[in-house]
C-alpha cells in the first residue's frame, strides 16, 4: 500500500474516532484534537538508515526481533526488552513511557538508525496506551516492528509515527543508551 493510501485511511479512522481536529484553514495540514500533526511524513533528505547500511550488530538485532515471540497485550516494552536480551545486550526495563523519557531524545528521522527504539509516551487507543504509551524497534528500510495485542507486527514508519503520535511527538534513541552502530 502506498503512503498516500495509509495517510487517507489513517485520517478517515481518526475522523471516525473523533480524534481529528476541525480544519481551521484551507490547505492546512490536518491536526489531532491533541494539537499534534495527524500525519507525519518523512521529508525528502530525512530518510532514516536503510537496513543494509546498519552494522552487523544492528542487523542481528532485527533478526532477533523476527525470532522473538509476542508478549501479552499491553506488554510492548517487555517484547522490546526480550529482543535486546536475546542479543545478549542485557535487560533495560520499564514501560514504553519510561523508555521514551529515558532514552528517546531524537525526533529527526535522519538520526533514526536500525535497532533504535521508537516510542511515544501515550496514545488514545485504550487505557494502557494512555498510561504507558507504545514502543517498537526501527527495523530499517522505513519500517517499525512492534508487539501489539499479542502479535508482532511490522508497519511503515510514517504510519507508525502518525498513528501512535496522535497525543505526543514520537521520538527514538538507543535502549539503555547502548549504541549498536
Amino acid at each position: 500500500m502506498a503512503a498516500n493510501d495509509y495517510r487517507a485511511r489513517l485520517l478517515a479512522s481518526l475522523d471516525r474516532c473523533g480524534l481529528l481536529a476541525p480544519a481551521d484553514a484551507a490547505g492546512a495540514a490536518p491536526m489531532t484534537i491533541y494539537g499534534q500533526p495527524a500525519w507525519r511524513p518523512i521529508p525528502p533528505g530525512h530518510e532514516p538508515q536503510p537496513l543494509m547500511e546498519g552494522t552487523r550488530r544492528q542487523r542481528d538485532l532485527v533478526v532477533s526481533a523476527h525470532a522473538t515471540p509476542p508478549t501479552a497485550p499491553d506488554q510492548c516494552a517487555a517484547w522490546v526488552e526480550l529482543v535486546f536480551a536475546r542479543l545478549g545486550i542485557g535487560r533495560v526495563t520499564g514501560d514504553a513511557s519510561g523508555l521514551y523519557h529515558s532514552w528517546c531524545h531524537e525526533a529527526d528521522t535522519r538520526g533514526l538508525l536500525v535497532g533504535m527504539i521508537v516510542a511515544t509516551p501515550s496514545h488514545p487507543y485504550g487505557c494502557g496506551g494512555r498510561s504507558w504509551g507504545h514502543v517498537g524497534l526501527y527495523a530499517g528500510d522505513g519500517s517499525v516492528m512492534h508487539c501489539n495485542d499479542g502479535k508482532v507486527l511490522t508497519a511503515p514508519l510514517e504510519l507508525w509515527i502518525s498513528a501512535y503520535g496522535v497525543m505526543a511527538e514520537p521520538r527514538w534513541g538507543w535502549l539503555g543508551g547502548i549504541a549498536l552502530d
